[in-house]
C-alpha cells in the first residue's frame, strides 16, 4: 500500500519478483483495493490489513493508532517467521518506528541505521547513516561503522571491507566534534578504518563503506541522485538541438543508457534497516515495478545471508 505507484506497480514487480527469483511473496494490503488486482497476479498470497500509513502519518503516532496497518502486520508476519523478511516503500520514517516497535533491535544495538548503494568506479560502496537517525552521537557512529563493514562483507563480498568516514577533508583532525570523536574511537578500534574521506574519495573507489550522521548522509544521496537526474535531463534536452548533436547523440546512445542503468536508483531497489531484529528492507518512495522487484531481491538475499544474525553476533562481541 505505500509509495507513490502503490498499489499497481508494487503487485507487478512482487509478481516477476517470485517468477524470477523462485520465491513466496506475501502482499499484505486492503482486500478491496488489492484483490481486483490479483487476477493478474496468480503467484501472489493476499495477507489482508484494515489500515494504511499515509505518507504525511507521524511514524509514531501510526504505529500507535493503526495497529491493523499493512507496515505493521508485515513486521509480526516476520517477527513471528512466517515470513523470511518484509519490505515497503511507504513513509520511511513509519516503516522504521514500526520494526522497532513490533520487532525491536538487535541486543546490543542503539541505533538502527539505514544504508544505500552507491555506484563508483569499478562497482558500488555502501553508505551509511542515509536518515534514520537525524541526531547522532559517537557510539551511534562507531556501530553504523561495524553494521556497514557486515553489510559489505555479506552482501557485497568484501572479505575485507575499508572503511571511510565522510568529512570536510581527509586529513586527521578534520570535522566537527562528531566526526573528530567518532574518528578517534574508530581508529583504536576497527580493523579497516582508513581514517576521513570527502565524497570524491568515495566515487574513486577508495573505501568500501562510508559512514555519516543521518542528517549529513540523507542530504548527500538525495543531493547526488538530484545531480545525477539533472545531468542526464539536460543531455536530453541540449543533445537534440543540433543535426551535429543528434548525430553524436546516436553514437554515443548505447553508452549513455549503460551509464545510465549503471547508476539507476532502481536496480538497487531498497536497503536493509541494519539493526532491526528482523530482515527489513526500505525502498524509494518513486518505486515502480522494476525497483520493487530489486527490493525484493534484496530482502531475500538479506535472509539467504542470514544478515541479521551475523550483526547480532559482531555487535555481542
Amino acid at each position: 500500500m505505500g509509495g507513490d505507484h502503490a498499489p499497481a506497480q508494487v503487485l507487478q514487480g512482487a509478481s516477476q519478483a517470485a517468477a524470477e527469483y523462485g520465491i513466496e511473496v506475501v502482499v499484505v494490503g486492503s482486500p478491496n483495493v488489492v484483490q481486483p488486482l490479483l487476477d493478474k497476479h496468480p503467484r501472489l498470497t493476499l495477507c489482508p490489513s484494515t489500515q494504511v500509513v499515509a505518507m504525511d502519518d507521524h511514524p509514531a503516532q501510526a504505529v500507535r493508532s493503526k495497529p491493523d496497518s499493512s507496515m505493521a502486520v508485515s513486521a509480526r508476519l516476520c517477527k513471528e517467521g512466517k515470513v523470511d523478511g518484509w519490505m515497503s516503500a511507504g513513509n520511511s520514517g513509519a516503516i522504521m518506528a514500526t520494526a522497532l516497535f513490533i520487532q525491536g533491535r538487535i541486543r546490543g544495538v542503539e541505533r538502527p541505521a539505514l544504508g544505500s548503494i552507491v555506484p563508483i568506479k569499478g562497482g558500488f560502496a555502501y553508505f551509511l547513516d542515509v536518515g534514520a537517525n537525524v541526531d547522532s552521537k559517537p557510539d551511534y557512529m562507531v556501530q553504523f561503522a561495524l553494521m556497514g563493514a557486515i553489510y559489505a562483507r555479506e552482501m557485497m563480498g568484501r572479505s575485507e571491507p575499508r572503511v571511510g568516514l565522510l568529512s570536510n577533508g581527509e586529513e586527521e583532525g578534520k570535522g566537527d566534534e562528531l566526526v573528530k570523536e567518532t574518528a578517534r574511537r574508530l581508529k583504536g578500534t576497527m580493523q579497516g578504518f582508513v581514517g576521513n574521506v570527502e565524497p570524491k574519495d568515495l566515487y574513486a573507489g577508495k573505501v568500501d563503506v562510508v559512514v555519516a550522521d543521518g542528517f549529513v548522509g540523507n542530504v548527500t544521496i538525495k543531493m547526488a541522485e538530484a545531480t545525477a537526474e539533472f545531468l542526464f535531463r539536460s543531455l536530453r534536452e541540449e543533445i537534440p538541438r543540433t543535426l551535429r548533436g543528434k548525430l553524436g547523440g546516436i553514437l554515443i546512445r548505447d553508452g549513455v543508457r549503460r551509464l545510465r542503468s549503471s547508476i539507476d536508483w532502481r536496480e538497487f531497489g531498497g536497503a536493509p534497516l541494519l539493526g532491526i531484529d528482523g530482515v527489513v528492507v526500505v525502498a524509494h518512495g518513486r518505486s515502480d515495478a522494476r525497483a520493487v522487484k530489486n527490493a525484493i531481491r534484496v530482502t531475500k538475499e538479506a535472509a539467504e545471508n542470514q544478515l541479521v544474525s551475523k550483526i547480532r553476533a559482531e555487535v555481542g562481541k
